[in-house]
């Protein structure tokens, strides 16, 4: 069997959005699962567009995804002589011809054509004249009068095209680029393209390029045409659904692995399977279950999916990609014991990475800011004691573990007559700012007995402070 060959085609005249990294991630699965390659190819003809700035970010998209290319980028505006050769060869062999039409004399015969009930378009009027390349000439193939061309589509079946419906369509301008249909063949068949999967938009391109590849007597390669994704309206997606650029998906807290497995869902079943990690994708993906229906983009699930990948990571895998959130954040943490320490804390409750690094900040913090509500309420003085004896017995502890805090807290509330709930609370905002955090236990330990202790005596400092203050102002 030849080795399979995908490729993805971005044009870079924008970001890489959640329909064309499906597209990528479908041909990269089906490469990686049979072993094959996968090309990258930047398809920038159009110069006005196309730009530096859309390409580093199609590149950085694809690499945060994970999705790897065997070869390429290739790009298209590098490839005008190859284009100019195949086309001489059409040429040359009586597949294409030389035409000497102005747009608005191809106008008038659509206009005629139009007239008389038929299809409006070219009236194939230069095929039988042997025209030379001249300074205003298009190149056009020629294409069949009569008979189907069928599409034979893994994924939509076979779709027939009456070959009537098609005129003899320009594959050179009259400046000498080529043509998107002729450049697109030429490309896949010189870089070995024998799989194509891509957005069934493309479908109406289809036959136009296969007339190519039959006129250059090159094999046709496989054909699947995937559906469009929808918005959760089921109309076309767009960023009132949810749908960003991908780098907006990684800025929010979204792992590379909850994006691919998300995406190859929109498309592609495995019976009643949605949860995937990236290895087991590899191996289970194929053509044969790919999706004729549209599929529905829906942010609730993508968070969701999120959550139950950030779950199944282990702290240190969670640290690379949370350190960059961290960033953001005016933090500079290591990927070390203490950092996979306090992921651990966050982890079941934190849906993607923002939401971790905003949990993870006070962990980080030399100087605790407190929430002016839950100091009023939980830092006062009637609460002192208990915080002055928290700091004391966890000094004394030899072993800082979780037994050993318990009983801690055991001892303080024999020693009060106080529910474990009264001395928490206070001894987490003493630590954390705030009445919200990880569980007690799990927190102390990750912030370490040092920290824990400094935490302490700076709530108490504020107690006096504060009490101090307020006996300033009764005085005057």
């Amino acid at each position: 069997m030849d080795t399979i060959v995908t490729r993805f085609p971005p044009s870079p005249t924008g970001y890489l959005h959640i329909g064309g990294a499906r597209t990528a991630l479908f041909n990269w699965l089906y490469a990686r699962k049979n072993k094959g390659k996968f090309v990258l190819r930047i398809e920038d003809t159009d110069a006005a567009r196309s730009t530096k700035k859309s390409v580093d970010a199609i590149l950085e998209s694809l690499e945060w995804l994970g999705m790897d290319w065997d070869e390429g980028p290739y790009f298209q505006s590098e490839r005008y002589s190859i284009y100019n050769e195949y086309i001489e060869k059409l040429v040359e062999s009586g597949s294409a011809y030389y035409c000497s039409c102005t747009p608005d004399e191809v106008n008038v015969m659509r206009e005629v054509a139009k007239a008389r009930g038929l299809k409006p378009m070219y009236n194939n009027i230069c095929r039988q004249k042997n025209l030379k390349k001249g300074e205003n000439t298009v190149v056009r193939l020629k294409t069949p009068d009569q008979g189907v061309t069928i599409v034979k589509d893994v994924v939509k079946g076979d779709t027939a095209f009456q070959n009537t419906e098609m005129d003899d369509f320009i594959i050179q301008r009259s400046d000498g680029s080529a043509m998107y249909n002729l450049a697109v063949v030429v490309d896949d068949l010189t870089m070995g393209i024998n799989t194509i999967i891509r957005g069934d938009d493309h479908l109406i391109n289809t036959p136009k390029q296969m007339l190519i590849y039959k006129a250059l007597g090159a094999p046709m390669p496989v054909f699947g045409h995937v559906p469009m994704v929808l918005g959760s309206d089921k109309s076309r997606l767009s960023k009132r659904h949810g749908a960003m650029s991908v780098g907006e998906y990684k800025n929010m807290g979204f792992l590379p692995d909850t994006m691919i497995n998300y995406l190859v869902r929109l498309g592609w079943s495995h019976g009643d399977q949605e949860f995937f990690e990236r290895n087991d994708l590899i191996e289970k993906f194929d053509l044969e279950h790919l999706g004729r229906s549209a599929s529905m983009f829906d942010m609730d699930k993508l968070f969701a999916l999120n959550s139950k990948h950030i779950q199944n990571k282990t702290p240190e895998q969670l640290a690379g990609p949370l350190l960059f959130h961290l960033k953001t954040l005016g933090i500079d943490a290591d990927n070390d014991a203490f950092t996979q320490g306090v992921i651990q804390t966050l982890q079941p409750r934190s849906k993607t990475l923002v939401e971790m690094a905003q949990g993870a900040a006070f962990y980080y913090q030399d100087n605790i800011k407190f929430d002016e509500k839950a100091a009023k309420k939980f830092l006062n003085p009637d609460i002192k004691a208990i915080l002055q004896k928290s700091a004391d017995y966890i000094k004394d502890l030899e072993a800082y573990t979780q037994e050993a805090l318990e009983n801690v807290f055991k001892r303080i509330m024999e020693e009060t007559d106080l529910k474990f709930g009264k001395i928490a609370q206070p001894l987490r905002v003493a630590i954390t700012g705030t009445t919200m955090s990880p569980g007690i236990f799990e927190m102390l330990l990750a912030l370490g007995k040092d920290k824990t202790i400094q935490r302490i005596k700076s709530a108490i400092q504020l107690i006096e402070d504060s009490l101090a203050a307020s006996l300033g102002e009764s005085s005057k």
